[in-house]
């Protein structure tokens, strides 16, 4: 195996990590919120369970590794730049506190490096339009209408009940609904690593075309994924659990339930969503489900400006780092050195304000626009 190929695949492997730490928020935020789980138990235990939805499946790695670019045009250098286009837009979105999508930070920086390095005909667009761009569009509408149903049914067959009762029953619930969202995550988003890391094994020709991803390669994603998602990505989960919408038990299990429905369809058809799109638009539908719950539609706004950005953003982040890492190995050498220092550089910046297990519900939740007018 060359050495480009070793720094591939350790390259892919902290994208991994990246995402898995972006991430934790799709299964934990709405379970820490409404304080059914702590939280620092709560990312273990969605590490745990991303590790096992690892496992699960690799249809959606195979769509990556076969799928989206042609592997004949293009080289590991190029793969080697589109992933360092993903890092640092994952790096940036996470120092914002903004759940945008890892799954299209990492098809951004593909698709920008592929062109730049291979052209337009090196992209299969019908099957980045088929299995990236209609689930990017329909999944958060889909997940966001079965949440607010749930929501609203939900608190109508409880509406006799005690609310300690109710309280108590859906926090004991969200552990089960927000571990199913952890394991369909695992399921859904390490095998986006595996295919591109089975990608890199193709263009270097050490597998055949259409491979499925071998078991090393399985097992080492999952690993990072599950550590990357047990250490915590608290800005987004302050803003997914506190800045969206006050958030009560009965939400919260819906919006789990919701989400993990789809990621789990999806991830058995194939479909490269957004695990994080999915889980914003079941929180959004939750809170729009409960009467009188206030959803704060401006935060929705700067989310879904994210979400449109992350494509051309991290292709343009690809683009360029394809560009110069194609020029020889003092280029892979200088865009190795420059990502380093521009993470290193925004986690500097993200410790002159930190968010922790203790400070990640301190943001005082959003108020019901009838109480604010009392």
């Amino acid at each position: 195996m060359s050495t480009i190929v070793i720094a591939v695949v350790i390259t892919a492997l902290l994208f991994d990590f990246t995402n898995g730490f972006h991430d934790t928020a799709n299964a934990m935020a709405t379970s820490i919120a409404t304080e059914a789980l702590r939280p620092k138990v709560a990312v273990i235990l969605a590490g745990v369970l991303n590790f096992i939805g690892a496992f699960l499946s690799v249809e959606v790695a195979k769509t990556i590794s076969s799928g989206l670019v042609d592997d004949t045009q293009i080289t590991p250098v190029v793969i080697f730049g589109g992933l360092v286009g993903a890092i640092l837009w994952n790096l940036l979105t996470w120092l914002l506190g903004l759940p945008s999508s890892s799954s299209h930070a990492l098809f951004g920086g593909l698709i920008g490096a592929t062109w730049v390095a291979a052209g337009a005909n090196a992209i299969q667009f019908a099957n980045v339009i088929s299995k990236v761009l209609l689930p990017l569009v329909l999944s958060p509408i889909i997940a966001g209408v079965i949440a607010l149903a749930g929501t609203y049914f939900a608190y109508r067959i409880t509406r006799r009940a005690k609310e300690s009762t109710v309280k108590r029953g859906f926090r004991l619930s969200q552990i089960v609904s927000a571990s199913t969202v952890a394991l369909a995550h695992g399921t859904n988003d390490a095998q986006k690593t595996m295919g591109i890391i089975t990608l890199t094994l193709i263009t270097a020709g050490l597998l055949p075309s259409d491979s499925g991803p071998p078991f090393w390669v399985i097992f080492s994603c999952a690993v990072a994924i599950a550590v990357g998602t047990a250490l915590g990505g608290w800005r987004i989960i302050q803003t997914m659990g506190k800045r969206i919408s006050e958030i009560q038990s009965p939400q919260g299990f819906t919006a789990e339930t919701s989400s993990a429905a789809v990621i789990l369809t999806s991830a058995h058809l194939g479909f490269a969503l957004s695990t994080t799109q999915v889980c914003t638009g079941s929180i959004f539908g939750a809170g729009a489900g409960r009467k009188l719950a206030s959803v704060q539609w401006g935060v929705a706004g700067r989310m879904v400006t994210a979400w449109v950005m992350t494509l051309p953003a991290a292709a343009i982040m690809g683009a360029v780092a394809a560009w110069v890492a194609a020029s020889g190995t003092l280029g892979t050498i200088v865009v190795a050195v420059v990502g380093v220092a521009i993470s290193a550089g925004i986690y500097a910046a993200s410790r002159l304000r930190p968010v922790n297990a203790h400070n990640v519900n301190d943001v005082p939740a959003p108020q019901p626009a009838a109480a604010t007018a009392a």
